[in-house]
């Protein structure tokens, strides 16, 4: 190993570089993540101090009447120890965490990557940026399901700053929005939105807002806009009185 590739490699040239590899293409939250961290070394020999993997997530917060998107951290995990990564060599690291409950569906809008990094005496960190795609809770699913299934379609989803009640454990909160396309409900609603806030696996909560179409008592009156909001909290084995008190929120709202 040269002094002088030594010195390229404290400058990033020639460095240790290091690939974030998933063992499928998407999952479940609230499931195992799996995979592994490819570690190449470069044109000399480095020290590496440690190797760690952070989820991440972007969302909207109104502030004094703007809108500015911040960034989340969701979880960041260790999966190495001090080593020492030789000329070229390649050394693979696997990892495995849980996928938050509350981390977001990556659907029409909603994003979720992961920084895979490594800490370096006495040179530049390198790291690798990598979408994570994710899918709905099996519980979600069903849900989403009873929604859909009453004529709705999904417009777009985006992470939103959470309400006071639960900041404790997320900064965020996803919502979905969606469309009456079909059915009674395409008469009476502009849109739907729900917020999902996973108490466990098995117990969700829903922020439910429904927009309601402009109404006019008479002709030549303004009409106006009519939006409700209503909170749900419903248990895993309860999804087939959820579809009772959903059919039944949005008839005694309109």
């Amino acid at each position: 190993m040269s002094i002088f590739n030594k010195a390229l490699a404290s400058l990033g040239i020639g460095a240790t570089k290091i690939d974030c590899r998933f063992s499928q293409p998407a999952f479940r939250v609230g499931e195992e993540v799996k995979g592994q961290a490819i570690v190449m070394g470069g044109a000399a020999e480095q020290k590496v101090d440690t190797i760690y993997l952070s989820l991440f997530t972007s969302y909207l917060r109104q502030s004094n009447n703007k809108e500015y998107e911040d960034h989340a951290l969701i979880k960041q995990i260790k999966i190495a120890e001090p080593f020492t990564i030789l000329e070229n060599e390649i050394a693979a690291f696997p990892f495995t965490f849980t996928l938050p409950l509350w981390a977001p569906v990556t659907a029409n809008g909603s994003h979720l990557w992961i920084k895979a990094g490594a800490d370096i005496k006495n040179a530049m960190d390198p790291f690798d940026l990598d979408p994570l795609v994710t899918k709905p809770s099996t519980f979600m699913t069903e849900l989403l399901n009873v929604i859909l299934n009453e004529g709705f379609t999904l417009s777009h989803t985006s992470c939103v700053e959470a309400p006071d009640r639960y900041k404790k454990q997320q900064a965020f909160i996803q919502k979905f929005v969606f469309n009456p396309k079909s059915g009674h409900f395409g008469k009476t609603l502009n849109s739907l939105t729900i917020k999902f806030y996973a108490e466990s696996s098995t117990v969700y909560e829903l922020l439910i807002e429904l927009d309601h179409k402009v109404n006019t008592l008479h002709p030549g009156e303004k009409g106006y806009d009519h939006e409700s909001l209503f909170r749900v909290r419903v248990r895993m084995e309860d999804v087939c009185s959820f579809h009772r008190k959903f059919i039944q929120i949005i008839e005694q709202s309109s």
